[in-house]
């Protein structure tokens, strides 16, 4: 059986042969970066704050092996742990966008791998996965919900339990493109709600919340806040990239 996929393998490589999620090139495997656009690709590695996942410009030896960040320290989030994979820098929103806009759905396991190794301990600790909702109308329009897709690759690839449809979102938001963190956290209050059919099953669980991009962590925090007050243990969000603003 093994031999018989590794051969259908490679008729299909060589009829659509596997190329970059960033430039397009030909690379050896699906679901990769060729090395001019992996060597671009800013991910994310300790230290970093262990609560939002921001990363710390410093040796990894002077941060100690836990620290929090001013900003956690001053006003906590609603949920208890967020990592991401890359920085979202220029590279990164070119291959977001792609995902997000433009139909490149065949780069949702290669994201995930990338996302696995970022929230490894809390994809262990987590009794449950569960996407950021698109509103449906924004659903009918793009056609999938690119949070959705990453979190059932994910799923598959740690064999845990996927609820696409646990949250719903409640009124549809206007883009926060160009609105400041005040602006985001207000457009996102109470536009969220655990759907009813699963207000039973998410007490005592833990929840990881999955999202392509935290910029402000505005979205997050709303959902976070909905499934703790509906009974869950605890929220941790993972993210494909997050915003890094200067320290």
């Amino acid at each position: 059986m093994k031999a018989l996929t590794h051969a259908g393998r490679r008729v299909l490589d060589a009829l659509l042969p596997p190329r970059c999620l960033g430039c397009g090139t030909i690379v050896d495997d699906p679901g990769t970066l060729c090395l001019p656009c992996w060597s671009k690709t800013q991910f994310i590695a300790a230290p970093h704050c262990d609560r939002c996942g921001l990363p710390f410009e410093l040796a990894e030896d002077a941060a100690g092996p836990v620290v929090t960040c001013a900003a956690c320290i001053a006003d906590p989030p609603r949920f208890d742990r967020a990592r991401s994979a890359m920085r979202y820098d220029d590279q990164a929103r070119g291959l977001v966008l792609k995902f997000k806009h433009a139909d490149a759905t065949h780069a949702a396991p290669g994201y995930a791998k990338w996302m696995l190794r970022a929230g490894a301990a809390m994809i262990e600790d987590g009794d449950l996965i569960a996407p950021v909702p698109l509103h449906r109308w924004r659903l009918l329009w793009r056609r999938y919900n690119q949070a959705a897709l990453l979190a059932h690759a994910i799923g598959r690839a740690a064999e845990k339990p996927v609820i696409a449809d646990l949250l719903v979102r409640r009124r549809a938001t206007p883009s926060q493109g160009r609105m400041g963190r005040g602006q985001r956290f207000q457009n996102v209050a109470g536009a969220f709600a655990v759907k009813p059919a699963y207000a039973d099953r998410i007490k005592g669980q833990r929840v990881l919340l999955i999202d392509d991009v935290m910029t402000t962590g505005a979205t997050v925090e709303e959902c976070a806040k909905v499934l703790k007050r509906a009974g869950a243990a605890g929220v941790d969000v993972l993210t494909l990239a997050r915003v890094v603003r200067p320290q």
